[in-house]
């Protein structure tokens, strides 16, 4: 894969359930982070005293965050009413050069910043609430 513009990096939702995505608009950076916890079931009789880890179990997650500036009205409403009202919509991640990642989302932190000589700024933050579907360009 060849260099990539990070301005591609893409996080989107779905404003009104319709399966159309819309760029959250005004993000400056972005972010998307895998986890995958580890099931360690070493014993004394593991070889050599080396740690061994159960394959296929464990917790999986994703983690999406963006900060920016406030640009649109109508994705900064919906990323606040989605926070306040606990919902888990769908999101998607545009990774330039290499595909999407969309499924559903909880907005776990919303934060809001300004100082009196700049422009206000924003930070959110998403938590996986299910599966993630891949899909390669």
């Amino acid at each position: 894969m060849t260099a990539q513009n990070g301005k591609d990096l893409l996080i989107k939702v779905d404003l009104t359930g319709d399966g159309q995505f819309h760029t959250i608009a005004g993000l400056r950076a972005t972010r998307l982070s895998f986890n995958a916890e580890q099931v360690d079931v070493t014993s004394l009789e593991s070889q050599g005293g080396w740690r061994e880890l159960l394959a296929g179990a464990g917790v999986k997650s994703a983690a999406i965050s963006g900060s920016g500036v406030f640009r649109d009205a109508a994705t900064d409403e919906r990323a606040r009413q989605i926070f306040f009202d606990g919902e888990t919509p769908d999101f998607q991640v545009v990774i330039p050069g290499f595909g999407t990642v969309d499924g559903a989302f909880q907005v776990t932190a919303l934060d809001y910043a300004g100082s009196h000589n700049g422009e206000a700024t924003y930070e959110l933050s998403l938590a996986s609430a299910g599966a993630l579907r891949f899909t390669a360009l």
